[in-house]
């Protein structure tokens, strides 16, 4: 009997689980597989000749034909049921959207990994991957260049999410002790691209960089390519511990206006910071005073313990910012604040940024004036 063409064998591999060919390796169960860098990482996953199976758990279907889904909800105990069997357990179902009330995505976000962390250790699984962000570390002038692994966690719940990233750390750090032989591992990318919407990503999308006056910004990238194949890494077990994952290097902030080409707006830190905690409270705009800070000092990571494992970032710092740039075109933000195309045009750019500063120095003289009465 002739063997089967090429192309009919090579989409019969596609359709088929490893695990029915004989594939040796982990079964790994990938939450919040659906979208984003979860379902980069199912297919990147199901395509590797080391991963012997791939169960998928979102809340709706993701296009990975070829993975095992489970549909619930991460903060249902019954998970532990759909985790039996996997030897691996990568948790990425995270909601960091600006968008999102910060009450409701703590609940999701914290209760989510609590139940996760459990259920895989009733599971019998031996590893856990998280996935938080090199901004727990902080952004601070006095931080080094760069940043250990092992380098304190010094942020504070003041920016976009972060409180979470904290408390996901925390229970990391526990969840070895409440349940012995469970490993966690936990992956801390430094400002991540590639399909993402960040209050980071939208410094980018200001028809000005704001650049606060005395501060030492340093940038330093992730691609989302990037950020899976060092989960993978995490998953096969050729690392461990928590990874700080990005480009090589970094970039300074007058390099960031000659490579984007966008200009500068430079204030006083006390008017930016005392500007962007009034936008924020008057629900001018999404994201808090703290995520300025990330945009002030410098928080960049060696990745030491990726590299000594023989991991390296297939993306530069440029060519991730080129590919930032190309994303956000045609974007308009102020202050973190997204703005229709007609509000922009009718705007102008540095007008916009002014009729912002100046709704929030308003609201200040309004507030000092009932205060007089």
């Amino acid at each position: 009997m002739s063997s089967p063409d090429p192309q009919v064998r090579a989409a019969r591999n596609e359709s088929t689980p490893h695990a029915a060919r004989g594939v040796r390796g982990p079964v790994v169960a990938v939450t919040g597989a659906a979208s984003g860098i979860g379902a980069l990482l199912t297919e990147r996953l199901v395509a590797s000749d080391e991963v012997k199976q791939v169960i998928a758990i979102d809340e709706r279907r993701g296009e990975c034909a070829a993975a095992q889904w489970h549909i619930l909800d991460v903060r249902d105990p019954a998970i532990a049921e759909k985790l039996r069997g996997a030897d691996v357990v990568v948790h990425l179902a995270l909601d960091l959207d600006l968008e999102t009330d910060s009450a409701a995505r703590t609940a999701y976000n914290v209760r989510g990994t609590q139940t996760v962390l459990t259920a895989a250790a009733a599971a019998g699984v031996h590893r856990v991957v998280l996935c938080t962000s090199a901004m727990v570390y902080g952004a601070l002038d006095d931080n080094e260049l760069p940043l250990s692994e092992d380098a304190e966690l010094r942020a504070t719940a003041e920016a976009t999410g972060v409180g979470d990233l904290l408390e996901i750390e925390r229970l990391a750090r526990r969840a070895p002790r409440a349940h012995p032989g469970l490993n966690v591992t936990v992956a801390r990318p430094a400002v991540l691209v590639g399909g993402t919407d960040t209050a980071l990503t939208r410094y980018f999308e200001s028809p000005r960089l704001l650049v606060v006056a005395g501060s030492r910004p340093a940038w330093q990238f992730c691609h989302v390519e990037d950020l899976c194949s060092a989960l993978e890494y995490a998953v096969l077990e050729k690392v461990e511990g928590e990874l700080a994952v990005g480009c090589d290097g970094w970039l300074e902030q007058e390099e960031v206006e000659e490579l984007s080409g966008i200009r500068r707006m430079e204030l006083p830190s006390a008017v930016a910071l005392g500007a962007a905690a009034r936008l924020h409270r008057i629900g001018l705009t999404p994201s808090p005073a703290g995520d300025l800070a990330y945009t002030m000092y410098p928080w960049v990571v060696s990745g030491s313990r990726l590299h000594d494992a023989g991991w390296r970032p297939q993306w530069t710092n440029e060519e991730v910012l080129a590919e930032l740039l190309e994303e956000v075109s045609g974007r308009h933000t102020v202050a973190g604040r997204r703005l229709g195309r007609k509000d922009a045009t009718a705007a102008g750019a540095a007008g916009a940024t002014v009729a912002l500063l100046g709704a929030a120095a308003v609201v200040r003289r309004a507030r000092k004036a009932r205060r007089r009465i």
